[in-house]
């Protein structure tokens, strides 16, 4: 490491020298040249710089020594010898190292660097020649003799001398683009002929024993002369190189251009210790094992070129180097083979998804069309249903009938669009969209790709992702899927695309008409039996570890946990029972309590707790209160809703955090039975001089919509009559101020909610019969439906 440099004038002027000059006052060095009184005087060897008089220049330290010397000095305000080493590669030179001659110099200031060392401002006065060194410890003392240098005899010639050194010396700072532009602002400001014959001296472009023999030159005209000829043939030099460098770029095409850079650019990698050429090689490697068109190979070639111009040390080195990772690990043009086998495909479905029937159908016919036409742009399938019917689970079996990779991208929360199509690789912490990415991880180019929870897409201050996902769900789009941090487009549409979603209210129109939907409603009691016998009890029993005879559950225990213990369109809240009673187990084993391992009810009730209410029986035996169908995002459900009357003015109240739907439905009923109280057998007085309010219990729970319309009719009408409305009856259905009876959607979850809730009868729609009729019988075979068309079949029906 060079402790010693010589930093050039604009360095200095940076460095806050100009600003010292306020602080030093310069005159105080110019009354005399040096002390008389000091006799003895520190020497600082230096390296690759040589001292001359009546220059200012700054001198780093980094020895010990070194250091020691200039603090001492300065706080002594003595003058130190500062001498060049003869090899400046010696880091502990005697005596013997040093040149004869040097400079006497004072230090001016010392600045204190964060790394230790210490840059001391010093300025010359006499050149002296070394005596006798008196001393090496704690740094160099010796006597010296003062040099004088001798005054030009012919002061015309000498003049004539200084200007033309003046001269040469701007056309080198004209045509060198190393020298800063301030050196011509000193030369041209500086007075003294013998100033600047030391400051051109000090500060030109030559090597450090050059410099030496001219501080050994004894009279001003020797070292002018000698000075000049040294600056002639270096203005000489850098000419030649300007010619020879202009007439190269003249005579090099771009290929030879390219060819001389990127030599250049290797070699000095080689001097640094390697890096973008061995990175560069890897990478041609990998490159030479994958197919890909001409445009992905003319990309690749661009971007690999990019990477060896760049320093291996530079940020953006890592940038590009791990863009070319990325690029070369997709799989292009690598495509598993399907096995379209329908059979195959058909026994894997049933084996992995009791019930569904229609669904699974539906699936098989998608894969027969795959099969026929070999293409993928086909419909997009979206599975909707509640949670825990299996949607992602089946996209893990369409995968494995195709033989294909499976990957799911989980898309619950996403609220940035990059995320679909990646960051621009400049960005700090780049990456490539989800989507990209996932055919990354999946090894090939047709994987089946499920999106799961599409439905819970967030929109964020940087962009709406589920219009990002547009592209990327459009067969005739999708070939060219541009991604931001590819940079270019990548084909999607041997793709397999499956979307999952609980609702499609919050899923955008556009997106929407991209897939196909496929309904899931949910499993009825049978089928739920059979799902547990099938499949949650074995993979509770393992994943407790327990084996076949250390827990029996029968059907009518089953049956019990699934109306007792749970309410749900799908089995995960089943599978948590189960696992409940699997850990009890296990709890017992490893105590080696004695128990029977056939569960009875009894003890079912004892593990999970107190059962739920089996019958609605009591909680509707009172005038007013009637069971709705209702639908929601996790299947269907039912709901109460009450009435009340009171004395008053015939005032409407409502409660239950109501949307504005439910309140209309709620006031259209009143509005009817107020137009049609005689047909109903209600007094005119009942309707004016008494208040009626409405309630639907959980409050707390946002409802909405105009399903509940018939319901809240009957309802007001069994509390103006003070009748009850039948046991284990519900209804769904909207209403108008005519009187009719209109269609609802949510059919299937509904009337599955009913069965689920012990209900016997429904009321619905007449128009509704056909999504009645879609049902399997098996479902609704102890179900009753009474189809009506207006408001007054609703009451003779409802009311006992």
């Amino acid at each position: 490491m060079t402790e010693f440099e010589n930093i050039n004038f604009e360095e200095i002027l940076d460095e806050g020298i100009g600003m010292l000059a306020e602080e030093i006052n310069f005159s105080d060095f110019d009354t005399k040249e040096s002390d008389e009184s000091q006799n003895l005087f520190p020497i600082l060897p230096v390296r690759n710089m040589v001292m001359f008089p009546k220059v200012i220049i700054p001198i780093t330290a980094g020895r010990e020594k070194s250091k020691t010397l200039l603090e001492e000095a300065q706080k002594e305000n003595k003058f130190i010898g500062i001498i060049s080493q003869k090899n400046p590669n010696e880091e502990n030179p005697t005596e013997k190292d040093l040149y004869a001659v040097g400079t006497l110099a004072k230090i001016i200031k010392i600045i204190k660097l964060p790394e230790g060392n210490i840059t001391a401002i010093t300025r010359g006065f006499q050149r002296f020649k070394l005596k006798k060194m008196v001393s090496q410890e704690p740094y160099f003392i010796a006597e010296i003799i003062r040099l004088k240098d001798a005054q030009p005899k012919d002061k015309e010639e000498f003049s004539a001398l200084m200007d033309n050194i003046k001269d040469l010396a701007e056309k080198i700072i004209n045509i060198d683009p190393n020298i800063p532009n301030a050196a011509q602002f000193a030369i041209k400001n500086i007075d003294g002929q013998e100033d600047l014959l030391n400051f051109v001296s000090a500060n030109g472009n030559f090597s450090s024993d050059k410099k030496q023999r001219l501080l050994d030159e004894k009279s001003l005209t020797g070292r002018a002369k000698a000075l000049y000829e040294l600056m002639h043939d270096d203005f000489r030099h850098l000419e030649l190189k300007n010619q020879i460098h202009q007439k190269t770029s003249k005579d090099l095409d771009k290929q030879q251009r390219e060819y001389f850079l990127n030599q250049q650019i290797k070699t000095i990698q080689e001097e640094l210790g390697g890096g973008a050429e061995s990175d560069a090689d890897e990478f041609r490697l990998k490159a030479e094992k994958i197919k890909w068109n001409s445009d992905v190979e003319n990309h690749f070639q661009k971007e690999l070129q990019r990477l060896q111009r760049q320093h291996p040390n530079s940020p953006d080195y890592n940038v590009q180097r791990n863009y070319l990772d990325f690029f070369t690990d997709l799989p292009w043009e690598k495509y598993s083979k399907d096995h379209f086998d329908l059979k195959k495909a058909e026994k894997l479905l049933d084996k992995e998804h009791f019930g569904l029937e229609e669904i699974k159908k539906r699936i098989l016919e998608h894969i027969a069309v795959l099969k026929l036409k070999n293409d993928m742009k086909s419909p997009i399938l979206c599975l909707v249903g509640p949670p825990g019917v299996g949607k992602t689970s089946l996209g893990k079996s369409i995968a494995d009938s195709l033989g294909r990779k499976y990957v799911r991208v989980s898309l619950g929360g996403l609220h940035d669009e990059s995320e679909i199509r990646g960051h621009r690789k400049t960005y700090i912490g780049a990456m490539a969209g989800r989507i990209i990415q996932s055919i990354k991880k999946s090894g090939t180019s047709n994987p089946v790709i499920v999106l799961d929870e599409i439905d819970k897409i967030g929109q964020g201050a940087h962009g709406d992702p589920s219009s990002a996902l547009l592209e990327v769900l459009d067969p005739e789009q999708n070939s060219n899927f541009y991604d931001n941090f590819l940079e270019m487009g990548y084909d999607l549409s041997k793709v397999m695309f499956i979307a999952t979603a609980n609702s499609l209210s919050t899923i955008q129109r556009p997106l929407l008409d991209r897939m196909e939907i496929i309904s899931i409603a949910g499993y009825t009691l049978e089928e739920k039996i059979e799902i547990a016998r099938r499949h949650l009890i074995k993979k509770q029993l393992q994943e407790n570890g327990l084996d076949a005879k250390s827990l029996k559950l029968g059907n009518p225990e089953l049956k019990h946990i699934i109306e007792a213990h749970t309410s749900e369109s799908g089995v995960r809240t089943l599978e948590k029972r189960i696992a409940a009673i699997a850990r009890w187990v296990a709890l017992q084993l490893a105590m080696e309590n004695d128990y029977d391992p056939k569960i009875s009810v009894e003890k079912v009730d004892e593990i999970l707790g107190v059962p739920r209410p089996k019958t609605l029986a009591e909680i509707t035996d009172v005038p007013g209160v009637v069971t709705g169908l209702a639908w929601t995002s996790v299947g269907g459900d039912i709901l109460f809703i009450e009435s009340i009357l009171s004395k008053g003015k015939g005032i409407l109240t409502m409660t239950g955090n109501l949307g504005n739907v439910m309140k209309e439905s709620a006031t259209i009923a009143l509005e009817f039975i107020k137009a049609h109280h005689e047909d109903l057998g209600i007094s005119e007085e009942d309707i004016e001089k008494k208040n009626i309010h409405v309630h639907v219990p959980e409050g707390a729970t946002p409802k909405d919509g105009p399903s509940a319309g018939i319901a809240m009719l009957t309802s007001m009408v069994s509390s103006y009559k003070n009748k009850k409305v039948k046991p284990h009856l519900a209804m769904t259905g909207e209403i108008t101020l005519r009187g009719k009876v209109l269609p609802v959607g949510g059919i299937k979850e509904k009337l599955l909610a009913a069965t689920r809730a012990g209900i016997k009868e429904v009321i619905l729609c007449e128009a509704n019969r056909k999504d009645v009729e879609e049902i399997k019988k098996d479902y609704l075979k102890n179900l009753k439906v009474n189809y009506v068309t207006n408001m007054s079949e609703v009451v003779d029906i409802a009311l006992k």
